[in-house]
């Protein structure tokens, strides 16, 4: 948990293990859930400050569909701000379990598009080099499909315990894969899968700086 000035009490996601642990020259928002109105967020962002590092602090419990405009709301203000800092960033807080202690996830470049990768066919052979796209969709029901050529099957179904596996699987030159988000995953449910993403090795593959949030 995390109590902000006012009182207030938000319930942070929880990561076995965070790349990154300290962070100078911040200011914080936060998005609080609301226990007697499950259906509400509340935003509270009075003390940013544009030239800073942002550390958005999401309440575990909402959903994706809730606090998403919020957070694309905050990009959107630091992006258009008169006062910018280029080497200033956007960061998840979170509870490192390992340590006992706060981590962060870098989200400074991650674009959000209301839409989805549904028709995976389709959209992988869009691209230019079709072959090295992987597509993987994240469930509300802790299911993962994941559609690559690479994998030898254009639909696959598996879990978060063998993600990192496949990930690997699809790290080839030029490589790129696209996540997908269904709109009723947790906040908790969406780090907890960013954070194994980032703790994967690849060699070769990038991952897409554009994730889709469907429903």
């Amino acid at each position: 948990m995390f109590s902000c000035g006012n009182e207030r009490v938000l319930h942070l996601p929880e990561v076995n293990h965070s790349e990154i642990t300290d962070i100078k020259d911040v200011s914080h928002a936060y998005l609080f859930y609301d226990e007697t109105k499950t259906d509400s967020v509340e935003l509270n962002r009075k003390n940013l400050i544009s030239t800073t590092n942002w550390l958005i602090n999401v309440d575990k419990r909402l959903t994706l569909k809730q606090a998403i405009p919020h957070i694309k709301y905050l990009q959107d203000k630091k992006a258009n701000s008169s006062h910018k800092n280029e080497t200033a960033k956007n960061y998840f807080t979170c509870n490192d379990t390992s340590r006992k202690d706060l981590g962060f996830i870098e989200f400074t470049d991650v674009s959000f598009k209301n839409e989805s990768l549904d028709n995976y066919s389709g959209v992988l052979s869009s691209f230019e080099d079709s072959g090295n796209s992987t597509a993987i969709a994240f469930e509300d029901d802790n299911e993962i499909t994941i559609a690559s050529a690479l994998l030898n099957s254009v639909i696959l179904e598996t879990t978060k315990d063998s993600l990192s596996y496949y990930l690997k699987k699809c790290d080839t030159i030029n490589g790129m894969i696209l996540l997908n988000f269904n709109e009723a995953l947790t906040f908790q449910n969406y780090i907890e899968y960013k954070s194994l993403i980032s703790k994967t090795v690849l060699n070769h593959t990038e991952i897409s700086n554009t994730e889709f949030i469907f429903n």
